[in-house]
């Protein structure tokens, strides 16, 4: 696996609220868990919106300017942003923009930024809520610790992906920085292995000094064929 899931960095204890939550306990549910906005939901976990606190911020707004307003010709919407009284069902905004629990984190990052969002709820095959990533959730993927990402490389791209024998690329990580040596049967493989390490999760670049057997380049590309692998493959 190279980029990882969004079931992987997701928040899985999600706080929210339903349709008929008034203000007040929005805000209360908001201060309580240090969060910024909360998904409104039915009695069976299907998302029907967010509420955040920009929208809360602009019910209270608008309400104070519809109190300059002369009596009967205060702004009628087909949306209630006012403050007390009235509920997340009025308040949330709305269609939710999700995404499901298989897509990548690299999908993820996409779709905020695309839809200029700072988190999505997610959703299985039902639409019921499962839980929510952030932006920082997914900026936590481009922390990951130098072991975990030599350990990927080494099991998940060199071993599974490429079928090498153990210790024919040395893979060393320092500071997200991905430095490859060794030798290996065919020019081409050489690319290869470059792209797929800069692929993973956490890696900032690839440096490598390989070196290969045979140059390969100027031959149609036929069959997959990878150097070196593993006995038994």
């Amino acid at each position: 696996m190279l980029h990882r899931r969004i079931e992987d960095v997701m928040t899985r204890d999600v706080a929210t609220v339903g349709p008929d939550a008034e203000f007040r306990d929005i805000v209360a549910a908001l201060d309580a868990r240090r969060i910024s906005a909360l998904p409104v939901v039915d009695a069976e976990r299907r998302i029907l919106g967010i509420v955040s606190e920009a929208d809360l911020l602009r019910a209270q707004v608008e309400q104070a300017e519809d109190a300059h307003f002369p009596t009967g010709l205060r702004r009628l919407t087909n949306r209630h942003t006012t403050g007390d009284g009235h509920t997340a069902r009025d308040l949330m905004t709305t269609p939710v923009v999700s995404v499901d629990p298989v897509s990548s984190t690299l999908r993820g990052a996409r779709l905020m930024d695309r839809r200029r969002v700072k988190r999505l709820p997610v959703v299985d095959t039902d639409g019921r809520l499962i839980g929510i990533v952030s932006r920082c959730d997914l900026l936590r993927t481009f922390l990951r610790p130098d072991a975990d990402i030599r350990s990927e490389i080494e099991h998940d791209v060199l071993r599974g992906a490429l079928w090498l024998e153990p210790g024919t690329i040395v893979v060393d990580v320092r500071d997200a920085v991905v430095c490859l040596s060794g030798a290996v049967d065919n020019r081409s493989l050489i690319d290869i292995v470059v792209r797929l390490c800069r692929a993973v999760d956490g890696v900032e670049s690839v440096n490598h000094t390989l070196t290969f057997d045979f140059d390969d380049s100027h031959i149609t590309p036929g069959p997959a064929h990878f150097g070196r692998r593993s006995p038994g493959r």
